[in-house]
């Protein structure tokens, strides 16, 4: 159920071109005043949902409400909507000022009235200074905020961005990044975004809606979405992930379990009830993982073995790709370690045998999907 300050609410929201199912079922309530991002990949119906939110496109079963008000046969131009395209789609025979303004001369806004909101705007966006150029004399961010500029200045509830800086490279993409999260908090507007970058979506929104085949897997914070994925198909999906198999052997107490992790009996914990015997998977995160010298500086307590297949350095840290014992070679894990003032060097020989194990409590543990 969306909650009271939702200014849009989809409730069983479903499309269907042709034979084709697009969206089922959908229930979002998206919250006056918050970035919220639809995040999945090519085909999930991200932008289809923002193109019914828009009026583009009718829902073919459910209802949508904008500000409490049902919209489904509202048309595009009647509703407190606005969108930024991919492509930008300004004009390119009129300035930047005209381009912002084009809206506010449709509505038939006053000169004067105008001429102040476009200008307003403008400096809001870091964009007064090029009001007189055309947009081919603009880089791909400075057309980026003319768009944003032209979608605001008619005071929309919200704002929907449809991928937006998929035509930047990506030291401008990051900083665009930090400048659009600036501006929907200085203005106060809902923005709705849709990437399918995860790094982007972690980066500046409030909530991730995390969606695949038409429906929506998951809904929460970044941090919740990364560090706590519903499902097997948003842990894939979000960062790079370990997914160990595993078999319930005990329940020690309260959260904890004791498990046989591929081959290992290790201790586990997850507010998930399940029973001796249940079929599951251990997922962790690099950053997750600990790497110890098997025969200088083996761990207390139970882990599991492994040898180096490689090493990568990253700068401020480094890839360790260890190959684990077992059947058909042993699965393959990837752990990532932090240099810090206490160690200076993180080497390894590809080859060396070393012990495994993790932050306890750190893992998540899945039904066996």
């Amino acid at each position: 159920m969306a909650d009271q300050d939702c200014i849009i609410e989809l409730r069983g929201v479903s499309k269907r071109f042709d034979d084709m199912l697009a969206l089922d079922g959908i229930d979002l309530g998206i919250r006056n005043g918050e970035f919220l991002t639809l995040l999945g990949p090519s085909g999930c119906g991200k932008t289809t949902i923002l193109r019914i939110l828009s009026g583009f496109e009718a829902p073919t079963s459910g209802e949508v409400a904008i500000a409490g008000r049902r919209v489904n046969d509202v048309p595009p131009e009647r509703r407190q909507v606005n969108t930024v395209f991919q492509n930008y789609a300004l004009f390119p025979h009129m300035t930047v000022e005209a381009n912002v303004g084009f809206g506010l001369r449709m509505q038939g806004t006053g000169r004067a009235e105008a001429a102040r909101r476009v200008a307003d705007v403008l400096r809001t966006v870091h964009m007064d200074g090029f009001a007189k150029r055309r947009p081919g004399r603009l880089s791909g961010g400075q057309q980026q905020r003319v768009a944003i500029a032209r979608a605001v200045v008619n005071n929309p509830l919200v704002l929907l961005l449809d991928e937006p800086f998929s035509a930047l490279d990506a030291k401008l993409r990051k900083a665009m990044q930090l400048e659009i999260k600036h501006l929907q908090r200085q203005l106060g507007i809902t923005f709705v975004f849709v990437t399918h970058d995860q790094q982007e979506a972690f980066a500046m929104s409030d909530r991730v809606v995390v969606m695949n085949e038409g429906r929506i897997e998951q809904v929460g914070t970044p941090q919740e979405i990364y560090e706590n994925p519903a499902n097997l198909t948003v842990a894939r999906f979000v960062g790079d992930i370990n997914i160990l198999d595993a078999t319930i052997a005990e329940k020690v107490n309260g959260v904890r379990y004791r498990a046989v992790v591929e081959g290992s009996s290790m201790p586990v914990e997850t507010r998930r009830d399940f029973a001796p015997g249940d079929e599951v998977k251990v997922l962790l995160r690099p950053e997750d993982l600990r790497v110890w010298r098997a025969v200088d500086d083996r761990p207390e307590g139970p882990f599991l073995t492994g040898r180096i297949e490689e090493t990568v350095y990253k700068g401020a840290t480094v890839d360790i790709i260890v190959r684990l014992e077992g059947q058909d070679g042993g699965k393959t894990l990837l752990a990532q370690e932090y240099f810090n003032e206490d160690d200076q060097e993180i080497s390894y020989a590809t080859g060396e045998t070393v012990a495994v194990t993790w932050v306890n409590g750190w893992e998540v543990v899945l039904p066996d999907a």
